[in-house]
């Protein structure tokens, strides 16, 4: 259980962060290092309580362990309902430092990483809180299908260096200053991307 872990919760990771650099190309008054907390916080809250046994991850029946082949009962923190709840919250607690509009944008970001695993999961993803009512869970599965997965996210890695360093290249061009540090993270926000999608499909 421990081994799965380690490959699972980390996958899809680098296409949420390769999200929240595209945002951050459209919304450079919130800083970059809160949506890259906010496209990760439901997994942040996931952690303690896998730790506790209150969530947990299984390989998937007939799946060796590797990218993609967990199935995850993350039954509060990835319900849709929990989702909603805990970006929310996290959008509340981000507007009390940067207002209104980073509030939102910093919870829809939080939101944006349900939506981005109901692509991928294993139709393991409840609308309530603990599976409440025994509704069907949700997930298109995207997972069995490896290649196309990884794809995906190296699309998402790739358009947000690319989505960030289109904005930064004109906020420097007005400033007249700082275009070899906008080239630098744009840089690093694509190589560390590949690096954990890398990291990912050898786990």
């Amino acid at each position: 259980m421990a081994k799965a872990a380690e490959g699972e919760c980390a996958a899809m990771i680098a296409g949420h962060f390769g999200f929240a650099a595209m945002v951050k190309g459209r919304e450079p008054a919130t800083p970059l290092w809160t949506l890259m907390l906010a496209t990760v916080w439901l997994d942040i809250v996931f952690i303690p309580l896998y730790m506790m046994g209150i969530e947990t991850i299984h390989s998937a029946p007939g799946a060796r362990l590797g990218y993609g082949t967990g199935t995850i009962y993350a039954d509060y923190t990835h319900s849709l309902v929990g989702a909603v709840v805990l970006s929310i919250l996290l959008g509340a607690a981000g507007g009390l430092f940067w207002g209104r509009r980073s509030a939102i944008v910093i919870g829809l970001v939080s939101f944006s990483h349900w939506m981005l695993d109901l692509v991928v999961h294993r139709g393991d993803m409840p609308i309530l809180p603990a599976n409440y009512g025994n509704l069907p869970r949700l997930g298109f599965g995207l997972w069995r299908y490896p290649a196309v997965s990884a794809a995906l996210e190296l699309v998402l890695v790739l358009l947000g260096a690319w989505m960030y360093w289109l904005a930064a290249r004109t906020a420097t061009a007005q400033a007249n200053r700082g275009r070899r540090l906008a080239v630098l993270i744009a840089c690093l926000i694509a190589a560390s991307g590949i690096w954990v999608l890398g990291l990912d499909l050898e786990s």
